[in-house]
């Protein structure tokens, strides 16, 4: 398969156009096909889309909030990212309806703009307000594990307490420990805590897989992050404790995301750049070499109001995609991400063909 990763996503929109069911869905009408994959080799650039520009601030500050377990969105809302504010008002107008309004002295309802300003400027409101469910942050950094007991009565499986897992600290102490394991997964998709989403996971789980760098890769880095080639030791027996001596990486690390409903038009170049940056921020903790990405595609499909918003971007040429600039050289686990700040992650020659704007379907 092309490692183009554009052309792919191109091809898949075409691929719905051409051979989508239509549907009617929870949410609007589509056009979908079910089962695909892509694939992006992380050494050919990092894959934001070109062929439309895209929201970057957004796209990592959704990553960060995940990364900090946050559900509530007034870190989003604080940092000019509203891509959740449709199913944050919905799931409002939902407990108006059923609280709110028979409260007395009758409430007002909010607009979704007087909602979103309450959110930003209310620390009362947003607190009781902002909140998502145990979405994709509580999911990945506090799992709640039940504890059971023996009885001292004879009772069997009595409930003892309750503990978090930490999904992404016990990634990254394995991936340091046992990088060959097959255990290298993180889930979103809590069957126990769906009906208390306000959304159930779209893209619900990852895995990520390492592998042994050639002496050839490691040289190719080193050279590439340190010195010139000529002034790097010859390749020998000795060559790989040479790297070792310099901390250059010694394993790739690739990342493959499950999805089982993919808004391809406006949610897919979101995800691709969202799970190639935490690729290679999981690759900065681990002292890894990012690899492969690849997306695991369920039910793909184009609300039928993106159909014009699909055709349009299928006239346009890919751009040579941009570079991601180094991170930061401090590690984040310990003070729980919140050290990275969206303004930590920037692009370089990120050259893109004008916004097509979309309504978003909530």
């Amino acid at each position: 398969m092309s490692k183009n990763i554009e052309k792919q996503y191109l091809k898949l929109l075409k691929d719905i156009l051409d051979n989508g069911v239509e549907k009617q869905t929870r949410n609007g009408e589509t056009i979908s096909v079910f089962g695909r994959q892509i694939r992006h080799d992380m050494s050919k650039g990092f894959p934001l889309l070109t062929t439309k520009k895209m929201y970057w601030k957004g796209i990592v500050t959704e990553l960060l909030w995940f990364l900090r377990g946050d559900t509530n969105i007034k870190y989003l809302v604080d940092n000019d990212c509203h891509i959740w504010d449709g199913d944050a008002y919905r799931n409002y107008e939902r407990r108006w309806e059923t609280e709110g309004k028979f409260l007395s002295p009758p409430v007002n309802k909010f607009t979704k703009e007087e909602f979103i300003n309450e959110i930003k400027t209310n620390p009362m409101v947003a607190r009781e307000l902002g909140e998502l469910g145990p979405i994709y942050g509580k999911q990945w950094r506090n799992w709640e594990k039940v504890n059971f007991y023996d009885g001292s009565l004879g009772e069997k499986h009595m409930i003892s307490s309750f503990t978090s897992v930490d999904q992404i600290k016990n990634l990254i102490e394995q991936l340091k420990t046992n990088p060959d394991s097959r255990r290298l997964m993180v889930s979103a998709w809590n069957v126990g805590e769906l009906d208390q989403m306000v959304l159930p996971p779209c893209h619900y789980g990852f895995q990520v897989y390492t592998r042994e760098l050639s002496v050839m890769e490691r040289l190719e880095y080193y050279a590439k992050h340190w010195f010139t080639v000529d002034e790097v030791v010859p390749i020998d027996a000795t060559t790989h404790i040479n790297m070792d001596e310099h901390d250059v990486p010694n394993k790739a690390i690739s990342l493959m995301w499950n999805q089982r409903s993919v808004d391809t038009f406006l949610g897919l170049p979101f995800n691709i750049a969202s799970y190639g940056l935490l690729l290679e921020i999981i690759a900065k903790e681990v002292n890894m070499v990012p690899d492969e990405l690849i997306g695991n595609l369920g039910d793909v499909h184009l609300y039928t109001n993106h159909i014009e918003q699909a055709k349009e971007q299928l006239t346009r040429e890919p751009m040579e995609l941009p570079k991601l600039n180094k991170l930061p050289d401090y590690l984040c686990m310990k003070d729980n991400w919140e050290c990275y700040e969206p303004s930590d992650f920037t692009i370089e020659n990120y050259q893109t063909h004008p916004t097509i704007k979309a309504p978003l379907s909530n």
